[in-house]
């Protein structure tokens, strides 16, 4: 191992920088729908090596001693990102006429933007960088902002955080309840990297003993909460939740001809009669966008909804919805979500606030058209966010804490109103993304938010994946990618005690400063030992 870690540690120039994007690719796998999470046991150790090579030019400052380091990091994110997002440009080739010219920013100018979160990580440990276990922690610290940094800079983007990586199985969810994924990601990096002690022997002993009690810790935890998920009595008077799933190809979305034929498919699906003679469900939900047009100018439609739901059932369905503007404006669209009852009256609503940069509003549209970016102004989307989140109020008071598509990706925007709300819903619309795995990874995230809040998940997509999840994260039911049909189930496994939004935001700092500590004791504990 020691010759191995030197080897790496001596590379220079090209073959420097295609060990760092190897390290970094192969971490994808950690992610769904791999979930190989032993992988990165071999990505962080390669980039700590690489790191302890990375000394750069000693007599040229600050700026140039870090430079070296950070490149590393930035090359290592950009094989990550580029292994784990290159399916995002399967969006652009839907309508590849129109789009197709943007398809290198999606597949590489994404990665390479994101990558210079994990640039900054690499120059920020660096600067705390030691022989010992301490640089391990430098690491995990500087990961863990560059991650926290990556979820609101920019509107934000912390898909695929480290973090995922390290649970792949309820198990290994249930810490996200107390760190949030951001402590997670700064945990799992120290954890991951600990094997790169074995090739530098220096605090070996120390930092494999922590390392290892860390994860004995995040197991051990996870089971004790599955136990007591185990324990818990079932909730009483649970609705039966009814998910359509149509599989409507996204072309057929697109196509104006068929918008009666999609909305007519969900109805028929809506009516199927419950399996095996159950109870007929009380909830029904439809996906993102599932209404092909706008409901408030189309009556009639309403009207086949009431027609197809019985007496007390109701619909919940991702729409489009307009506002007029006023005289002299364009009306305003909103992605929003519907909440229907048997008499085809609309009840409740939500829109969405986090919209998708590019896919549902061009950010700096005015600078962009100045500059004859044309192009992208014409993009797809239109629609105006919400200025807060709205809450789903079902007849008879149960309430749905509404997240729209990505939404679910962005931990730190759900709010106190969540312990009121009797489960998470996410509706979305995979179909965007192909056979690939970002349906898997979109999935895998909406559930850690179930584990972090304590509720169940009711998730509805176009073509998959959909389900119910309880609040330890365990699938309850679903259905899987490129299926259609529905499925009934009740929520199950009531509520689970959770951590405030707050309470984990302040976990993730506390583990931050410890990291922190031990990164600034190991840099400087030769003086303190001889002072």
């Amino acid at each position: 191992m020691q010759r191995l870690a030197g080897r790496i540690m001596l590379l220079w120039g090209f073959p420097r920088a295609v060990i760092a994007l190897f390290a970094g690719a192969i971490g994808a796998f950690a992610l769904p729908p791999f979930g190989f999470f032993a992988v990165l046991f071999i990505s962080f150790p390669i980039l700590v090596w690489l790191m302890d090579g990375a000394t750069g030019n000693p007599d040229g400052g600050w700026f140039a001693r870090l430079r070296s380091a950070f490149w590393i990091g930035w090359v290592f994110g950009f094989g990550y990102f580029v292994a784990s997002l290159w399916w995002l440009g399967n969006a652009l080739l839907i309508d590849a006429d129109e789009f197709a010219w943007a398809l290198p920013l999606a597949v590489l100018g994404l990665p390479a933007y994101l990558a210079l979160f994990y640039g900054l990580a690499t120059a920020l440990a660096r600067i705390l960088w030691s022989d010992g276990f301490g640089r391990l922690a430098a690491l995990g610290a500087a990961f863990g902002l560059a991650e926290w940094l990556r979820g609101f800079v920019a509107t934000g983007f912390p898909w695929n955080a480290v973090g995922y990586g390290a649970m792949p199985i309820p198990l290994m969810m249930q810490s996200s309840a107390f760190f949030g994924i951001f402590g997670i990601s700064a945990l799992a990096v120290f954890v991951f990297s600990a094997p790169a002690l074995l090739g530098t022997k220096k605090g070996m002993t120390a930092g494999l003993a922590l390392a290892a009690l860390l994860f004995c810790a995040h197991l051990g935890y996870g089971a004790y909460r599955l136990q007591m998920a185990d324990k818990m009595p079932a909730a009483e008077n649970q609705p039966v939740v009814r998910i359509v799933q149509p599989l409507i190809d996204q072309s057929r979305k697109l196509d104006d001809a068929e918008r009666a034929s999609i909305f007519e498919e969900h109805l028929a699906l809506t009516a199927l009669p419950p399996e095996n003679g159950g109870k007929r469900p009380d909830i029904v939900v439809w996906p993102e966008t599932s209404v092909p047009f706008i409901l408030t100018q189309n009556p009639d439609a309403l009207t086949r909804i009431a027609d197809v739901l019985q007496d007390g059932q109701v619909l919940v369905t991702g729409v489009v919805r307009s506002e007029d503007a006023g005289a002299g404006f364009a009306p305003r669209f909103y992605n929003s979500i519907y909440v229907i009852d048997s008499n085809g009256q609309i009840v409740s609503a939500a829109d969405k606030v986090h919209l998708v940069p590019f896919g549902e509003y061009v950010p700096y549209e005015d600078l962009l058209r100045n500059l004859g970016v044309t192009d992208a102004i014409a993009m797809p989307g239109g629609f105006t966010a919400a200025p807060q989140r709205a809450m789903l109020t079902l007849p008879g008071g149960r309430t749905l804490y509404p997240l729209i598509c990505y939404e679910a990706i962005f931990p730190d925007e759900i709010d106190d109103d969540v312990a009121k709300a009797g489960a998470l819903l996410n509706v979305t619309n995979d179909g965007w993304f192909g056979a690939t795995p970002g349906p898997y990874q979109h999935f895998q995230q909406a559930r850690i938010r179930a584990v972090e809040n304590g509720r169940p998940l009711i998730r509805a997509a176009n073509t998959g994946i959909s389900a119910v999840v309880d609040p330890f994260g365990r699938l309850i039911k679903g259905i899987g990618y490129n299926q259609k049909g529905v499925m009934d189930s009740t929520l199950g496994g009531g509520f689970a005690p959770y951590w405030s939004t707050r309470a984990r935001e302040n976990h993730f700092w506390l583990v931050l400063l410890s990291m922190l500590l031990i990164a600034i004791v190991s840099r400087t504990g030769f003086n303190f030992r001889t002072n």
